[in-house]
């Protein structure tokens, strides 16, 4: 069955959440107080309604309780993000993500009842900054604060040499653990891989050391 989910305010985050939610095949509904970017998002959602959720007889309405996951996008109004995630708590919501854009923010939003916190324009940026401070890299998930894991091109000098030839964890402290062909992810575990100078692979470390190793 697929999950629910229940997305209030559509800016820039929250409409590019929807979306991708629906692409996952998910069932998501939105709502904004702002009729046009409703209208505009409707035909790719499961459901779009125009509504104040400061009020809690529209959140009453939308039965909050119904779905997996209800996510606070609000932007503009930090104390609307604060009321809207209260009253979800009340109303039964399961699982409350909300916006912040400061710690503080944050803070205040998990006092008050949120299960979690994001932080997407910190996230992105701390993302692209790292994609692009290592050569090479493709993509990038923090997995613990000083622990990633890469996408990289191969390294020009890597091309016809095997993973056992490379010693990579030995000599950079890096483990390999996969690879990328034609948008699939394959394991890398036969120490006998060649490498091809057209291969991504997949790199697990300290970000640091991975940067020492594509240079």
């Amino acid at each position: 069955m697929a999950a629910t989910f229940l997305v209030i305010g559509l800016g820039r985050f929250g409409s590019n959440l929807a979306l991708k939610l629906m692409d996952s095949g998910s069932e998501v509904m939105v709502i904004d107080t702002d009729e046009e970017a409703v209208n505009r998002i409707a035909p790719y959602v499961t459901q779009a309604k125009i509504g104040d959720c400061m009020d809690e007889e529209v959140l009453r309405s939308l039965d909050v309780a119904s779905f997996d996951f209800c996510f606070v996008c609000i932007s503009d109004n930090f104390q609307s993000s604060l009321e809207i995630t209260s009253l979800l708590k009340e109303l039964g919501a399961p699982m409350v993500i909300s916006k912040a854009d400061k710690d503080l923010h944050a803070r205040l939003l998990l006092k008050i009842g949120a299960d979690e916190v994001v932080f997407p324009e910190r996230d992105m940026a701390q993302r692209t900054a790292m994609r692009f401070s290592v050569n090479g890299a493709l993509e990038y998930i923090e997995l613990a604060p000083g622990y990633a894991i890469f996408e990289l091109d191969v390294p020009d000098d890597w091309a016809g040499m095997t993973l056992l030839e490379l010693d990579i964890r030995k000599r950079w402290n890096v483990n390999v653990i996969g690879r990328k062909e034609d948008g699939a992810i394959l394991p890398l575990d036969a120490a006998q891989f060649k490498f091809k100078a057209d291969t991504h692979i997949l790199v697990a470390g300290r970000p640091d050391d991975v940067a020492k190793m594509v240079k």
